[in-house]
């Protein structure tokens, strides 16, 4: 087998609230992690993760992950991946897989399920497993569910767009709508600093507020399921759930001031996502660079694709 290369592309999401899904009506959790995940919403963006995977046959399983060029041991999601796809297969492989991040990571950006995604898709083709673009994000889900870096990511980024997560689970399981929006709009991001999602998961008395809120949040979105609303209803969310900070508060002002449509946090980092059409992107992003550097300021259309292979 000569050295296969395969690229693939992921949006990266963002998430505007979230409602956290793994305990049954009773209060047990639940065992089965394709039906663990969460309800939410937020955007498929056009920015997102760019996998290369290359493989050859080897003596013994051997494998090298990388992010933006930097050897990536840290990347557990992407190696939990990696493990199930080659519990698959019989022969052993030497595999090197690049992440190329466009976005800021641990910032709410769904990098980890853009990288958990586009690695499964990559090795699904290299190593010649037909597998349907639901089963391949299923592995990539309860990866992330194994890993505790994301909910249900995983599925809005194989659709893109507006996207609300009405039922929780994994690609296949959840049930997933969108509110429809043009190719006009835009999100400006402002991003201050990450917020890793395991402090948020383990923390009992914020998962309470985040439920609580979660829901009722998804209830007054579908009441009038307008971009309008949805911005309104998440910036809502991220209030009640103690999630704001000064930074956050300020941004979100800033942008509304600016001519945004909606402005919300990114869910879970110190990061604001800023909803607006093309011709006024220029303005928010002019007021943000009054308060924040350059290279903290994201602009990117929305994807309404999801992954793919290049």
């Amino acid at each position: 087998m000569t050295n296969e290369v395969t690229r693939v592309f992921s949006p990266a999401g963002i998430s505007s609230f979230f409602e956290i899904c793994e305990k049954t009506p009773n209060g047990k959790p639940i065992l089965d992690l394709e039906k663990v995940g969460a309800r939410g919403g937020g955007f498929g963006l056009q920015k997102g993760v760019l996998t290369e995977v290359s493989a050859m046959e080897a003596e013994k399983n051997n494998a090298s992950i990388f992010i933006n060029g930097n050897r990536a041991p840290e990347a557990k999601t992407t190696k939990t991946v990696l493990n199930m796809f080659l519990e698959k297969v019989e022969k052993k492989y030497e595999i090197i897989i690049k992440h190329k991040v466009e976005i800021p990571i641990g910032t709410g950006f769904g990098t980890s399920a853009g990288g958990a995604l586009t690695t499964g898709m990559a090795l699904a083709k290299i190593l010649n497993l037909n597998l349907t673009y639901n089963q391949i994000g299923k592995i990539a889900h309860k990866a992330e569910i194994k890993c505790k870096t994301g909910l249900g990511t995983v599925g809005p980024l194989m659709i893109g767009g507006c996207i609300l997560t009405i039922e929780p689970g994994a690609p296949g399981i959840s049930i997933i709508d969108r509110i429809p929006l043009s190719g006009e709009h835009v999100i400006v991001s402002g991003v201050i600093k990450p917020i890793p999602t395991k402090y948020i998961l383990n923390s009992e008395k914020k998962r309470q507020a985040v439920n609580r809120w979660g829901k009722k949040t998804l209830d007054q979105i579908l009441l009038e399921p307008s971009v309008e609303n949805f911005m309104n209803c998440s910036l809502k969310f991220a209030e009640k759930t103690g999630f704001m900070t000064t930074n956050t508060r300020k941004l979100v002002k800033i942008a509304k001031k600016a001519g945004a449509i909606g402005a919300a946090q990114n869910m879970v980092g110190e990061a604001v996502h800023a909803l607006t059409l093309q011709k006024n992107a220029e303005n928010i992003v002019a007021a943000f660079e009054k308060v924040l550097p350059k290279e903290k300021i994201i602009v990117s259309k929305i994807d309404f694709q999801g992954a793919r292979l290049l």
